[in-house]
């Protein structure tokens, strides 16, 4: 048996003929979500792995100027400095002109696919500038040099310029820097740069959730990182349950170095359940990695990295008998959804609903459900199966620039974006942006207001179902 919630707002040109039902609808889910909320409170947004930061401000930067439809703006172009939690600081850029940056958003560490970089045929682009400009090149006499700078380059030219190539790349917009050496740089760059990869995770486990019987190790989880090693920290209650983190021999682990394999070591008599499992590591985050925030915060791409503390999660589920699922999510910007990959080891299928769908999950499949979302759309969802198992997967779609929903027809002219329901109310503020589409976007009050109600209130329930599996 399974049940499903969802709380999801829907910004965009129908708000306004929703306004009437936002009001019922979600005062109606926030009543729902209050039984779920505490049970998954830890749910993660999707299947992520490595820092996660908090947005400080810009710090290093120039003045730039873009060509829009209403004219010439001018808005600051630069470095932005981040605090990682468990220490560390952050560097990066911005990749979304005109999408404002809100001063203390988290963000985490991103797979290019859930960014507007993972459709984007430039993005190898752009990690080749910031590899061959500032702050990663700091002689700024021999970076000067190289681009035909005459006169050099201070830190506020060497950053605005590079930020100026990269907007060039990462929204096709018609941006330049104000500074004469800042703009000659920016061409520079454009002109020479060229397609790179898209860096490894600085830590991520394969998968991110197990599933299996009791008796059995559960895994294995592969370790990937470029940290020289990582602790490994059991579930909370492991003393109680007797679950232990192994290796393929039984032995138990504590620490694990990239390629490492573990396993959930269920005993036999254990009820069905889940653990969870966390490892921690210290490295340098890889030049190129994007940064999306919670709550639409401009994506950043990070530039330069100190020793920063990086960490993923992985989950097991138990039982005897019955549907026995592991779930976990990914955000997929090339095709607007997000992918929970569910698998289900048990004897008997794992049945749900999900936005107006039925699957099932056979016993012994594994099967990606794509749940289709609008962009700029949070979404809350709750999974529940057999002996008290729950996943939520909370998160934003954040796919396009600004510039890029201008051409389809969306508003850009949003400075802070409603969050979504929470459990015992909703949840809706928004943040002056502090750089980046600071200039372009005006913030628009009553506006701004209206679209919060709106927009942070318009739920979607998803009923529970009661009818059994083998039916």
């Amino acid at each position: 048996m399974f049940s499903a919630y969802s709380a999801l707002s829907t910004p965009g040109r129908g708000a306004a003929r929703l306004a009437a039902a936002t009001v019922v609808s979600g005062l109606t889910a926030a009543g729902v979500l209050a039984g779920a909320g505490s049970a998954a409170a830890d749910g993660a947004a999707q299947s992520r792995g490595g820092a996660t930061a908090t947005v400080n401000g810009l710090k290093t930067y120039g003045t730039a100027v873009m060509d829009g439809a209403t004219g010439q703006q001018q808005v600051p172009a630069g470095l932005f400095e981040m605090s990682v939690e468990g220490g560390g600081m952050l560097q990066t850029y911005c990749v979304d002109i005109q999408s404002p940056t809100q001063k203390g958003a988290k963000y985490h560490e991103t797979p290019w696919s859930g960014t507007s970089l993972g459709t984007n045929p430039h993005a190898g682009h752009i990690r080749w500038i910031l590899q061959n400009s500032y702050p990663q090149v700091n002689d700024l006499a021999a970076l000067a040099k190289k681009a035909g700078v005459r006169g050099g380059l201070t830190e506020q030219d060497a950053a605005a310029g590079t930020q100026v190539a990269i907007w060039r790349y990462s929204d096709d917009a018609e941006v330049r820097a104000l500074d004469p050496q800042a703009e000659r740089l920016a061409d520079y760059l454009e002109d020479k740069a060229r397609s790179l990869a898209e860096p490894a995770a600085s830590l991520r486990l394969d998968p991110p959730a197990v599933a299996g019987r009791p008796g059995e190790r559960l895994g294995p989880v592969t370790v990937h990182t470029d940290a020289d090693r990582a602790t490994v920290t059991p579930p909370a209650d492991a003393a109680a349950s007797g679950v232990r983190i192994v290796d393929k021999d039984g032995r138990a682990v504590t620490s694990v170095t990239d390629g490492s394999q573990v396993f959930f070591d269920v005993p036999e008599d254990a009820e069905a359940g889940t653990a969870e499992l966390t490892v921690q590591g210290s490295t340098t985050v890889p030049v190129g990695r994007a940064f999306a925030s919670e709550s639409r915060s401009q994506t950043q791409i990070l530039a330069g990295s100190s020793e920063s503390t990086v960490s993923a999660a992985a989950s097991a589920t138990w039982g005897t008998t019955g549907a026995v699922p592991a779930l976990s999510a990914a955000e997929n910007c090339a095709e607007g959804t997000l992918d929970i990959t569910a698998v289900n080891r048990g004897d008997e299928a794992f049945t749900f609903e999900l936005m107006g769908t039925e699957y099932a999950i056979a016993a012994g499949e594994t099967r990606t459900v794509e749940v289709p979302l609008q962009e700029g759309q949070p979404y809350d969802f709750v999974i529940s199966g057999p002996g008290g198992f729950e996943k939520r997967f909370t998160g934003v779609l954040d796919c396009l620039t600004q510039g890029s929903e201008s051409e389809s027809g969306q508003d850009t002219q949003i400075v802070g974006e409603p969050a979504p329901a929470a459990a015992g109310g909703i949840a809706a503020g928004t943040n002056l942006a502090e750089t980046g589409g600071s200039g372009v976007t005006p913030l628009i009050g009553a506006i701004a207001l209206g679209l919060v109600i709106v927009g942070g209130g318009t739920l979607l329930i998803i009923r529970r179902k009661n009818t059994d599996p083998q039916e």
